[in-house]
């Protein structure tokens, strides 16, 4: 096994969680969390998508720590009774947004997955 693919999990980790902690900042600090809900998805797509063009099936680790960040800041939020923009604030909400974010992440990942195929395929 060659050094650069020992640090690739890390990468994976490292990449995962910067980009979670990019979403869920703006998912509930930009604009006070009045952030569209259209936006996060979007975003969520856009480094889902990235993330399985850059690194194919081994991705999954950067999109599922990408993907939990944003369930747990409303988690965070429910337990700490801060105020938050779901609503209602419950944790079966907190479960159907995990559950619809989470489809979201597999199908940008799985969209990533193309794109990393079709890159790789000779022409």
């Amino acid at each position: 096994m060659s050094n650069s693919s020992n640090k690739l999990p890390s990468l994976l980790l490292g990449s995962g969680l910067v980009a979670g902690a990019a979403l869920a900042a703006v998912d509930n600090i930009l604009f006070r969390g009045e952030v569209s809900p259209i936006v996060i998805v979007g975003l969520l797509l856009a480094m889902t998508i990235t993330a399985g063009a850059l690194w194919g099936s081994r991705a999954w680790l950067a999109v599922v720590t990408c993907w939990l960040w944003l369930p747990a800041a409303h988690v965070v939020k429910h337990v700490a009774g801060l105020p938050d923009t779901i609503q209602p604030n419950t944790y079966t909400s907190i479960l159907l947004l995990a559950a619809f974010t989470f489809a979201v992440a597999a199908i940008g990942w799985a969209l990533g997955l193309l794109i990393h195929r079709a890159q790789s395929t000779p022409a």
